[in-house]
């Protein structure tokens, strides 16, 4: 079993709940919704919702809804959408299983683009549209040895396996110097620094290979959306935090499957959080401390929670299977989400190694051998260092486990 296997059972990882009178409304067919089974949302620079349904795309200017099918737009190259966004300059572009469209204002009204392989998509099969600070739009294909898809307008161009995962991306995110990190959907995590991609997976200390998302924040942290919670890297991917328990689930489950990330204006992380099996999802934000969630119980439209979205006034518009849901905007204390600031040194070590925290108390630590076996654990510790000794450990790779608060941080270690 996995050493993070290990420890999510002998760590208890603190829940939080949330509960107020916070305004949530929902929409559906009734309303003017084309579908209820909405799978991606975006938010253009007008504030209008975009919606991508399984039967085609809703936008929602507050007041009335608009909607589009390939019945009335027959370029659309399917009504099963599974990507939408919206660019700074206002377009809007969808993705499906057969290529993407971007809507287009003609003499004969809003018509759809069709770009398919033949124009020089890398693959037809489109699960997430993400636009670069330059404006370059990078389409990712979870399809086998598919990669991404860049166009910048005029032009495009791909990258692919052994360069990118050979199961293909399913999200993309960038760092403020212009690096670019892909989830992928069975091979955890690539980064590409413009020049070298470094590719990044469980036995380097992610959480689980099977990504879902991915998100960089105020700091240039890195989120890493997976099936069992989330893996938080710093912006030098050396250091790693993970939550497992955004959203409180009934004992013993309690993994949280990502299915999206998002951040609002504030820095706060949101996001949606769904257990198949269990037919049990929600919503949960991070405030730089503890985690707050939101469920069907609250007014979500319904449990299987698929997407999230986030227009400039902080509402939060929550697409599920059952409809749309918005979050009326939550007032937040924090300017920014802050890094947590720590030193594990020297490592590789043959004796000891240092561990210190900045502003923050460690709780307990354990320490696991490279089968997943506990060879040390600390407990009670509520001071914010402490000397490990490590001087009758055989020579090889161990992983660091770290409980500070509700944080669990992980960090490889060699001993010589």
């Amino acid at each position: 079993m996995h050493f993070l296997k290990y420890f999510l059972f002998s760590f208890s990882f603190f829940a939080f709940f949330y509960s107020s009178s916070q305004t949530i409304v929902s929409y559906s067919e009734a309303d003017g919704l084309l579908n209820n089974y909405v799978k991606c949302i975006a938010v253009d620079p007008n504030d209008n919702i975009w919606f991508g349904t399984a039967f085609g795309v809703s936008m929602f200017d507050g007041i009335s809804w608009t909607s589009y099918d390939q019945s009335s737009h027959p370029l659309m190259l399917s009504n099963d959408i599974k990507a939408i966004t919206a660019t700074t300059n206002g377009d809007i572009w969808i993705g499906t299983d057969y290529g993407v469209n971007k809507l287009h204002s003609g003499v004969s009204g809003m018509t759809w683009l069709p770009f398919t392989t033949n124009d020089g998509l890398a693959n037809n099969k489109v699960t997430s549209i993400d636009e670069a600070p330059n404006g370059d739009l990078w389409f990712s294909h979870s399809s086998f040895s598919a990669g991404v898809s860049v166009f910048d307008g005029s032009n495009w161009i791909s990258y692919n396996s052994p360069d990118l995962p050979i199961s293909g991306v399913c999200a993309t995110s960038f760092s403020d110097n212009g690096d670019i990190w892909f989830a992928s959907p069975l091979d955890g995590l690539a980064h590409f620094d413009g020049t070298n991609f470094t590719n990044y997976s469980a036995n380097d200390g992610l959480l689980s290979n099977y990504s879902t998302s991915v998100l960089i924040d105020n700091s240039n942290n890195i989120w890493l959306g997976s099936q069992d919670g989330m893996t938080v890297m710093n912006s030098t991917a050396n250091q790693f935090t993970f939550h497992t328990i955004m959203y409180t689930l009934p004992p013993p489950d309690t993994l949280n499957p990502v299915t999206e990330i998002t951040k609002d204006s504030w820095g706060r992380i949101w996001t949606t959080i769904y257990v198949g099996y269990l037919a049990e999802g929600g919503v949960a934000y991070w405030d730089g401390s503890q985690w707050f969630d939101f469920d069907h119980s609250d007014g979500i439209a319904g449990p299987n929670v698929k997407s999230l979205a986030i227009d400039s006034q902080n509402n939060v518009w929550v697409a599920t299977t059952t409809g749309v849901s918005k979050i009326s905007a939550i007032a937040s204390s924090l300017h920014e989400i802050k890094n947590m600031s720590y030193h594990i040194y020297p490592n590789p070590s043959s004796n000891h190694i240092n561990i210190k925290f900045e502003n923050n108390s460690i709780t307990a630590i354990k320490l696991f051998d490279n089968l997943g076996k506990t060879v040390k654990s600390v407990d009670d510790i509520n001071r914010s260092s402490i000397r490990l000794d490590i001087s009758n450990f055989n020579s090889g790779i161990y992983y660091l486990q770290i409980l500070v608060g509700n944080e669990l941080v992980s960090q490889k270690i060699i001993v010589n």
